[in-house]
């Protein structure tokens, strides 16, 4: 019998280099408290990386704003927990056709993870694949609000998913 395994989902956070902008202390705490980490792209520095690193596995993919970490994240990824494959993706492109182009793209994912929008999406994709957004919790831009996400996974299984947004402006 396995135990949960709890993920935290970001994307589109680009704290630069001086950290006049960093993650909101909520999401430190969620970062503490999970058994792995998924960064849909648009880390923008190094240094995020490593202070994720820090305090649970972290798994990222390049997003076209991380100009110098090309040698350092993928372009896609996938994570498989306990035989919940879930794919790690920066630009999913245009919301239409989405769920069937993810599906092509992705065929053995149960969960595509995305950014690039800073708009949060947790919603079917095709086939019972889930298509799955956090939106940004240091930009809100278009988007309702700040925000990040949560997955969890027991015995293979997404049993939870959700949007959480980020108290303030």
């Amino acid at each position: 019998m396995s135990h949960p395994v709890e993920v935290l989902v970001l994307a589109d956070t680009h704290v630069r280099a001086d950290r006049r902008r960093d993650l909101p202390a909520e999401v430190w705490d969620a970062a503490d408290r999970a058994h792995l980490i998924l960064h849909a792209g648009d880390v923008v520095t190094g240094s995020l990386l490593d202070d994720l690193a820090a305090r649970a596995p972290l798994r990222a993919v390049l997003g076209n704003n991380d100009a110098g970490l090309e040698h350092r994240l993928p372009v896609e990824d996938r994570v498989d927990l306990d035989g919940c494959t879930i794919a790690l993706v920066h630009d999913a492109g245009p919301a239409r056709g989405r769920g069937p182009r993810m599906r092509r793209r992705f065929p053995d994912a149960d969960v595509v993870v995305f950014g690039h929008s800073h708009l949060p999406l947790d919603q079917p994709g095709d086939d019972g694949q889930r298509l799955f957004n956090p939106g940004s919790s240091t930009e809100r831009r278009r988007a309702p609000f700040r925000s990040y996400g949560l997955l969890t996974v027991e015995e293979g299984t997404l049993v939870d998913h959700r949007i959480v947004p980020v108290p303030g402006p």
